[in-house]
Order: C-alpha cells, then sequence, then structure tokens
C-alpha cells in the first residue's frame, strides 16, 4: 500500500475510464503493472510540473510510466490524445 497523493484519483473514478485506457496498449502478455497506479503517476507528474526522475518511488518506475504517458498521449488523426479526452 502506497501514500496517497493530492494528484491520485479513487478506484471508483478509474473504473470509468479504465477500459479506455488498457485498450490504448496492445496486450501480448499479462499485464505486471496496475494500470491505476501507473495513471496516478502520470496524474502525479502532470500535477506537479516534476520530471519524471523525480515520480516518487511508491509508483511503478518511472520508465513505464512516462512509457503509458506516451502511448496515453498520442494523437491520432488530429484528433485529441486519450489524456486530453479522459
Amino acid at each position: 500500500m502506497r501514500k496517497h497523493y493530492p494528484s491520485d484519483i479513487s478506484r471508483k473514478q478509474f473504473e470509468k475510464i479504465k477500459k479506455e485506457l488498457e485498450g490504448a496498449r496492445k496486450k501480448t502478455k499479462p499485464r505486471k503493472l496496475d494500470v491505476y497506479e501507473v495513471f496516478c503517476g502520470v496524474l502525479y507528474v502532470v500535477k506537479n510540473g516534476c520530471h519524471w526522475r523525480m515520480l516518487p518511488r511508491e509508483f511503478p518506475k518511472w520508465e513505464s510510466v512516462y512509457a503509458y504517458f506516451r502511448i496515453w498521449n498520442q494523437r491520432t488523426d488530429g484528433k485529441e490524445s486519450l489524456l486530453e479526452q479522459i
């Protein structure tokens, strides 16, 4: 169990967007990361404006969080990114 940060959303709120976030990345093998924890890590960096490497250790590795951020932040066909839509 990790510390709660002001940038976190509740698991109940996350359930509303979970399918969209999980669907953005091809699932070739079982996920080892909790997508909720990854999303909260993204929110932490975006809200605090810190460097990815400064992400608290309680979140998944910063490289993993950043990789998901890049996928979720891609614009396709001139449309808003998944993060912008959410």
